[in-house]
């Protein structure tokens, strides 16, 4: 098993890594250092920034805590904050509610730590850009360094653009934190560059990696996050081109069982087309430096050998009544548990450990996400929080969904079927009776059963909230969910206060706030 060691890469990214504050503010930030003679070699020095990269990625405030968790998933119906009424009420009411306050202490948190990316980013663009003037050339590694920093930095500017809109596009090196103060820029132009950096990383990323460099980033990544990229435009022709080039591609495939994806075996599987590295050693069996508080902040919220986590982002009963009957994807979701005193033949044993856990008493939800569910065996040997457990962040099967409801928007409805099958046929494993095929010939019909498979399929990982408003129906779902508080401003995030005040009138809140 993996967890026996760390990947070079991840060790070199630890090394580097300048310690991130979450709940400082952009303006705040230490220029992340200058050009100096003999950065310009054949890719070390930018290589150590590159994999700073990746460890910032994997932090609490971009992916793995509480604050990705409760911009990307609570927001829609299919999840919530969980835990007990009390603990982090504020954040319930913010991202669950709609009660959305611009001085929450999460909005901040994720905008300056995607903002630390890419002023990270600029750094290591502008230190390849001086050693290519001097040297008048680079090497292949250095192409390498310099197409990670344009994805990261896309990755970034995306979160961004979905959550809050019109931002601020620094684009280029900051010295003096002085220099980030400057006005927001339109959604489309943070696209433009969004489709720049993609497009540069395309270029020269590899198919593929020696496997001591697991998990680093591939074509295959760039190509597929530009096609989500499209898909939140619902640009359905460019979505499609870059959806169905990832599949004509042959790196891919849905041979991995659906029961298996998300378990410590699975982890950069067949479907694995992003996914951040995350190990735990003897050494250091519970920490953020070589893994992440994913499965912690998402673990049963109980006492003893059931304290494995806080108890956040839990799936809802809308989420479990969404499945269709029989569909093994329900149980790989949903990890069933009873309360402190209730009876264990109340709930199913949970696969593939047989285990029922026992939660407190006073824990508000129903189920917990079982894509963060990690193996026993690992817990006893390094810790219950599971920091080994990997982080997911596209599937193959998410691609291939996205050329289904791009060929479908296009009127190539009996291509959309042939590749919603792809999916379902995964799903339904050896049991034809199940999940019968779409055979539908109806548009409509069948961008109805894309969007269920979306649902389904991706269910409690990072993209229902967005899907629903790239859809126009957010206002009409939420509120038949019984969220009420949505308005269709509430797409949007207000901008974190602290950076308006800072800014001296430079950065406008948006609308309404």
């Amino acid at each position: 098993m993996k967890h026996n060691r760390i990947y070079l890469w991840i060790l070199i990214a630890v090394l580097a890594t300048v310690t991130q504050s979450g709940c400082s503010d952009l303006l705040d930030q230490k220029p992340q250092g200058e050009w100096v003679e003999g950065d310009e070699g054949s890719g070390g020095s930018f290589q150590s920034d590159v994999f700073t990269l990746y460890a910032k990625i994997r932090g609490f405030h971009v992916t793995s805590g509480t604050t990705a968790l409760a911009i990307h998933a609570f927001r829609s119906e299919d999840a919530e904050k969980g835990s007990t009424a009390a603990d982090g009420a504020a954040h319930g009411r913010m991202f669950d509610d709609f009660e959305y306050i611009a001085t929450n202490g999460l909005i901040s948190s994720y905008w300056t730590a995607n903002y630390e990316i890419i002023i990270l980013a600029n750094k290591i663009l502008d230190d390849i850009t001086q050693a290519e003037t001097k040297n008048g050339t680079l090497s292949e590694g250095d192409l390498i360094n310099r197409s990670e920093a344009h994805f990261f930095r896309a990755y970034a500017f995306f979160n961004l653009v979905r959550a809050f809109g019109d931002v601020p596009k620094i684009d280029f090196r900051i010295v003096n934190a002085e220099e980030a103060n400057i006005p927001k820029s339109p959604a489309t132009e943070i696209y433009a560059l969004i489709d720049a950096d993609l497009t540069e990383a395309e270029a020269h990323l590899p198919k593929e990696w020696a496997p001591v460099y697991t998990g680093r980033l591939t074509w295959g990544a760039a190509r597929a996050l530009h096609a989500k990229t499209y898909m939140m435009r619902n640009d359905w022709n460019n979505m499609n081109v870059a959806s169905v080039d990832v599949i004509q591609s042959g790196l891919y495939n849905l041979n991995t069982p659906y029961n298996q994806i998300f378990r410590e075996t699975g982890e950069n599987s067949s479907e694995s087309v992003f996914e951040l590295q995350c190990t735990a050693t003897p050494s250091q069996p519970g920490s953020n430096d070589i893994g992440s508080q994913f499965a912690q902040v998402q673990g049963v919220r109980g006492a003893g050998e059931w304290n494995l986590g806080w108890g956040w982002h839990t799936p809802t009963q809308l989420m479990a009544d969404a499945f269709e009957a029989g569909d093994p994807r329900k149980d790989e979701t949903l990890l069933y548990f009873i309360k402190t005193g209730g009876d264990p033949s109340s709930i199913p044993a949970n696969q593939p450990y047989g285990e029922k856990p026992i939660a407190n008493a006073d824990v508000t939800n129903k189920y917990y996400n079982k894509k963060a569910y990690t193996n026993p065996s690992l817990r006893a040997t390094y810790t219950k929080g599971g920091h080994w457990y990997n982080i997911r962040i596209i599937r193959y099967a998410d691609v291939i969904l996205m050329a289904a409801e791009s060929a479908n928007e296009l009127g190539r409805t009996g291509e959309a079927g042939n590749y919603l099958e792809m999916v379902r046929a995964r799903a339904r494993g050896t049991n034809a009776s199940l999940l019968p095929k779409v055979t539908t010939a109806d548009q409509a019909v069948m961008r109805e059963a894309i969007r269920h498979e979306r649902r389904v399929e991706l269910g409690m990982e990072f993209d229902r909230f967005y899907d629903l408003v790239r859809w126009g129906v957010a206002r009409e779902v939420l509120h038949a969910a019984g969220k009420t508080g949505y308005q269709d401003k509430h797409a949007l995030l207000p901008l974190p206060q602290t950076e308006v005040d800072k800014s001296n009138g430079v950065l406008i809140q948006n609308p309404n706030y």
